[in-house]
């Protein structure tokens, strides 16, 4: 008897939320053809936060020119969560952080529940935390605006069967680094302290079984989701590896490289002396995330200099900018002024937040050493921008920079890859200390003839190939 009763009591739940959906289906696709003209065509473009300044924000806008410039009876909508900024104000920052300037008009729907994807939010099961928030969030644009094409373009996997089911949309995504990979279950079954697995669970069995059940789950799911895209996209061979996999979509992806700012940063002069006297600047391009382990960069630097005579030492500099999106990253900030007191390195370390473009091109210009250091890069723009500005590279040896930007041309190295402070800093030693200046000038040369499969022309070609069937 008990068990009938729930088994109804289930039975009414799942045929009331079979309803709803039906319901909210039909309610949207008729406030979408009242707001559709005879012949418009709206693109939604879903990236929440598309006024950090990151690499991310690059292919969004280089995304939008390329549907703009082959489609002129478009209208491209771009659902943000920056409620502090005016459409005019967001395009103003993408044309000073990255002189693009989108070709139309951009009709920005400010969704008011981004809070529900933050981090912070959800300091257990973060990943299904953030991706039932995305499902919220996903919710409240598809009732804004619903588009006849959605574009995913920040990873909100989640949010595609709302666009496809709801809506009726064909969907497309453009992955820049898959939610969870095989590279993080790894992590877990190890049992390795890391950003995304937190030393009590490392050292417990119990939990780190339970937390590998949570993720095999999730990694389902993310699947399912996934393959709800009429097009996926990825920006890199390791993404791609990563995606194929996990949405078991072998074959179906396309490969497009993210767009990098090549031609504007190659006509920089290549010779940048280093002689005594002469500083010798390391720069490091890459928003203030956890995962790119600006905290490496930094205890790098110190150890290099530890092998070096007084005098040495005062000719080199290090100086960190990228984007800070919140709190969070604020908070990042401070700690590395910390570590850098800490290891008396005020002098010879800086800090730059949210610079422009232009401020950008002079460190580009003065630099002779680009650093990266975070592990797994999906791909690294700011890793592309050091070659073809001349600016000798030293990044992480795995992802992007491993598999598709730091080769060998015809057997000649094109920068240098490392994994842990010892190898950084031998790196450093090496560049410095142990190359000739010609042995340098070779280097920036073979780097900067790689470039040219990384420029946003080359991007805005293979998108359009990539979304052509979306409009037939």
């Amino acid at each position: 008897m008990w068990f009938g009763d729930c088994f109804n009591h289930l039975a009414l739940s799942l045929l009331s939320l079979l309803s709803l959906c039906f319901f909210l289906a039909l309610l949207t696709r008729l406030r979408k053809r009242r707001r559709r003209k005879a012949d418009e065509i709206v693109v939604g473009f879903f990236h929440p936060y598309c006024n950090a300044g990151g690499g991310g924000e690059r292919v969004l806008w280089c995304a939008i020119n390329a549907i703009q410039n082959k489609y002129p009876n478009v209208q491209c909508v771009v659902y943000t969560g920056d409620t502090d900024a005016t459409g005019d104000e967001i395009l103003s920052k993408a044309q000073s952080t990255f002189n693009i300037k989108v070709q139309r008009f951009v009709n920005f729907q400010h969704l008011r529940t981004r809070f529900l994807v933050e981090a912070k939010l959800y300091p257990l099961l973060t990943l299904l935390g953030q991706s039932v928030g995305s499902v919220v969030l996903g919710l409240e644009a598809a009732f804004r605006y619903p588009p006849d094409i959605y574009i995913d373009t920040m990873g909100y996997a989640f949010t595609i069967p709302i666009f496809k089911w709801l809506c009726g949309c064909e969907t497309a995504c453009y992955v820049h680094y898959p939610t969870i990979s095989s590279d993080m279950l790894s992590v877990v079954e190890c049992r390795n302290n890391s950003f995304n697995n937190r030393k009590i669970i490392a050292r417990s069995r119990l939990l780190t079984k339970f937390k590998l059940f949570y993720y095999k789950l999730f990694a389902y799911c993310y699947g399912v989701a996934g393959r709800q895209s009429n097009v996926v996209m990825v920006n890199s061979s390791w993404t791609q590896g990563h995606v194929d996999q996990l949405w078991s979509m072998s074959g179906k992806t396309w490969k497009i490289y993210p767009p990098c700012d090549v031609m504007g940063s190659m006509s920089l002069p290549l010779d940048r002396p280093v002689t005594t006297g002469d500083e010798k600047l390391i720069i490091s391009i890459a928003q203030f995330r956890p995962e790119k382990d600006h905290a490496l960069q930094i205890r790098s630097f110190h150890r290099f200099l530890s092998n070096l005579n007084p005098t040495e030492k005062s000719n080199f500099r290090l100086i960190l900018a990228g984007g800070c999106r919140n709190h969070g990253d604020e908070a990042r900030v401070n700690e590395l002024r910390q570590l850098t007191e800490e290891l008396q390195l005020g002098g010879q370390i800086e800090i730059q937040t949210n610079i422009s473009f232009s401020k950008l091109k002079e460190l580009l210009a003065a630099a002779h050493v680009g650093m990266h250091t975070m592990k797994n890069e999906h791909f690294g723009i700011g890793v592309v921008e050091f070659q073809a500005a001349g600016v000798i590279v030293l990044a992480h040896n795995s992802g992007g920079p491993e598999m598709d930007i730091v080769q060998k041309i015809d057997g000649k190295r094109s920068g240098y890859l490392a994994d842990d402070e010892e190898s950084y800093a031998e790196a450093l030693q090496k560049i410095f200390m142990e190359s000739t200046h010609e042995e340098r000038v070779k280097m920036q040369k073979e780097a900067r003839k790689s470039c040219n499969r990384f420029s946003e022309e080359g991007f805005q070609e293979h998108f359009q190939q990539a979304v052509a069937s979306l409009f037939q």
